[in-house]
């Protein structure tokens, strides 16, 4: 039970981490492996092309099965799918910690990324659901982003030191770690509500349609960062999945059960809260990926030492949970998000004249500004992808959240990598790459001003006052 005042007891806590835990292993498990790359590359032989393919494959299961996921969690239980992805996460991880070939680990990556597909927005259904709208959710939710995003920073620092003493701990750590959250789930999640099946069939065609949208997408997406294989079947795949999307939505305005209500997309608080992800996770993969790029290749650091380069970004696993919720509940989500997006831009601005002597005082501001940004962004961000949407879709809702963020990845990415290839040229000098680098920046910068305008935009709107209905005491048990 939850005491009063938005004040949270023992169970309500424990549900609380055992869901933060789950997001938390998501985001460390992707940050561990980019790290771990080299070692894998060294010890397997893997080509360059099956390397990113280690990445990609993650991306298109993460990507494609994402609003397949979200719907699922509505229709057939939040708590049911949950721990079930959550097992399929925990094998799929391990199996590919004894990859020998390149082939199972194309494998085990692309089941790992449907699993957490499947697992992310059942995981934040069960958040809002666990949690009454007000200043209990918007606590909750505090935590959840900030533990999410924390997981990203400090994972880079995680996957250094166990890279360190082999890269298949990279893969056995998060079997560890899943084996934990799955044990204290089990008897601590409680689903809030039952999923009404009767009367109610699924949509298999809008399913197969918009997960093989999805998947075309993020494949053509992934594509421009190799302009090398040829545009044709880069065009293609675009080609290939926009048909689907469009097949897509004619099949969801004739069902009478769509996987995807398109009244939904009606929300201007969660296309706004969608576009500013996509955005700003665009940008911030850009970006981390270019620093990767300038501290190994052009500096000579080691993976340890950029991963601890990077961890003062991770304060915002501090701040999100602690500051956010107080200046969401005295300012409103909307401004908050806004400063957050504003401050990540100038941060991507700050970074522009980069140098080959830079000491690490000269990158700290951008660096810090990146904590605060993630500590003001991410969480509201959360909030504002169920803003007024009913309970019985925020599964829903975090499936179309996810999808924007794993796609805004993706693409941030493909763009900075096809800028910087094309900038680079075939000249191998320091000076041409800091130069192909600094004309990549821009990507982030641009993405991250855009993701600024579209927040400035619902800064405006009003919103009619809701009165939260009561929620019994079991419901936070």
């Amino acid at each position: 039970m939850s005491t009063p005042q938005g004040r949270m007891d023992g169970r309500a806590w424990g549900v609380l981490f055992v869901l933060c835990g789950a997001i938390f292993l998501e985001g460390i498990d992707v940050a561990m492996l980019n790290v771990a790359l080299p070692s894998i590359r060294a010890d397997l032989g893997l080509s360059t092309g099956t390397l990113s393919g280690v990445v990609s494959a993650y991306v298109l299961g993460y990507g494609g099965f994402m609003l397949l996921g979200g719907r699922t969690a509505d229709l057939l239980g939040r708590r049911r799918m949950f721990l079930f992805w959550l097992t399929v996460f925990l094998v799929f991880s391990g199996l590919g910690g004894f990859a020998t070939e390149g082939w199972m680990l194309l494998v085990a990556r692309f089941v790992t990324g449907v699993s957490a597909a499947f697992m992310a927005p059942a995981g934040l259904a069960l958040v809002t659901g666990n949690f009454p709208e007000g200043p209990r959710r918007t606590k909750a939710l505090g935590v959840y982003a900030g533990t999410a995003a924390g997981g990203f920073s400090l994972g880079l620092v995680a996957g250094g030191v166990l890279a360190s003493f082999g890269w298949r701990w990279v893969f056995f750590a998060p079997v560890i770690l899943s084996a934990v959250i799955l044990l204290a789930a089990i008897p601590l999640i409680k689903d809030p509500g039952t999923p009404e099946r009767a009367g109610r069939r699924f949509d298999l065609a809008g399913a197969f349609s918009i997960t093989g949208a999805m998947l075309a997408l993020v494949y053509g997406v992934v594509r421009l960062e190799h302009p090398g294989n040829g545009w044709a079947g880069t065009v293609a795949a675009f080609a290939a999945g926009l048909a689907l999307l469009a097949a897509f939505v004619v099949i969801e305005r004739r069902s009478p059960d769509p996987l995807v209500r398109l009244g939904i997309l009606r929300s201007g608080p969660l296309v706004r809260a969608n576009l500013g992800a996509l955005l700003f996770l665009c940008s911030f993969a850009g970006f981390q990926f270019l620093v990767t790029l300038y501290l190994q290749e052009l500096r000579g650091w080691s993976t340890l030492q950029t991963g601890l380069a990077m961890l003062v970004i991770g304060v915002d696993t501090i701040l999100a949970p602690t500051l956010t919720p107080r200046l969401v509940n005295r300012f409103g989500n909307a401004r908050v998000l806004f400063a957050g997006m504003l401050l990540a831009a100038l941060a991507y601005a700050l970074f522009l004249p980069v140098g080959l002597d830079w000491a690490y005082t000269a990158m700290l501001p951008t660096m810090i500004l990146l904590g605060l940004a993630f500590s003001l962004a991410y969480g509201p961000l959360t909030m504002a992808a169920t803003d007024g949407i009913d309970e019985d879709e925020h599964g829903l809702a975090g499936g179309l959240l996810y999808t924007a963020i794993q796609f805004g990845t993706a693409l941030g990415l493909s763009a900075v990598t096809a800028v910087n290839v094309a900038a680079l040229g075939d000249d191998t000098a320091p000076q041409a790459g800091l130069d192909a680098l600094q004309t990549a920046l821009l990507v982030p910068v641009a993405a991250g001003i855009l993701g600024a305008a579209v927040i400035a935009s619902g800064l405006g709107a009003r919103r009619a006052p809701r009165t939260p209905e009561p929620v019994p005491a079991e419901t936070l048990a």
